[in-house]
């Protein structure tokens, strides 16, 4: 079993799943929002959905270019966003041992981030990590609200693999 193409199977079918549960939401229960998340519903997903690709193309060594504000697309597109997404992490994933990308000081930060060269696995490591962090936003929200807080965790995602039920 390839452990690492396991996490981020994972990865990318939690934060499908969560969108399957958003896609059920009106929009006025998209809007809602819990302190000590990110934002409302909507928003994070926007973000963790953006943002991930923002990963994935810095891993590939893909030039990034900032986004315009704009206000966040339907969250249909942003599951076929992901649906991508989960397909270009297996083309990177089969790609890891050409890959060496470099994450660039930010020395307008603060405190000030150095030069990371050799970067994949903090890459790696970033994207899972931002995925379930602002998974966890949108499920505090759902809860809060009173509404089904879907299963994200390993643990579905493994039962379901094993039943041949879980697809990235």
């Amino acid at each position: 079993m390839d452990h690492l193409r396991t996490i981020i199977d994972h990865h990318a079918w939690a934060t499908l799943r969560l969108l399957d549960r958003c896609l059920e939401l009106s929009p006025e229960q998209l809007e809602l929002s819990a302190p000590g998340t990110f934002g409302s519903i909507h928003a994070t997903l926007t973000h963790t959905v953006r943002a991930d690709g923002r990963y994935q193309a810095r891993i590939a060594g893909d030039e990034l270019a900032r986004r315009p504000a704009e206000p966040p697309p339907p969250v249909a597109s942003l599951r076929a966003e992901m649906e991508r997404q989960a397909r270009r992490w297996h083309e990177l994933l089969d790609r890891l041992d050409e890959l060496d990308p470099r994450v660039p000081a930010e020395p307008d930060f603060e405190p000030p981030y150095p030069e990371i060269a050799h970067a994949l696995g903090l890459l790696l490591t970033q994207a899972v990590h931002h995925g379930n962090e602002h998974r966890a936003h949108v499920c505090t929200v759902l809860g809060t609200h009173g509404l089904e807080v879907p299963d994200v965790s390993g643990w579905e995602y493994v039962r379901l693999l094993t039943l041949g039920a879980a697809q990235a």
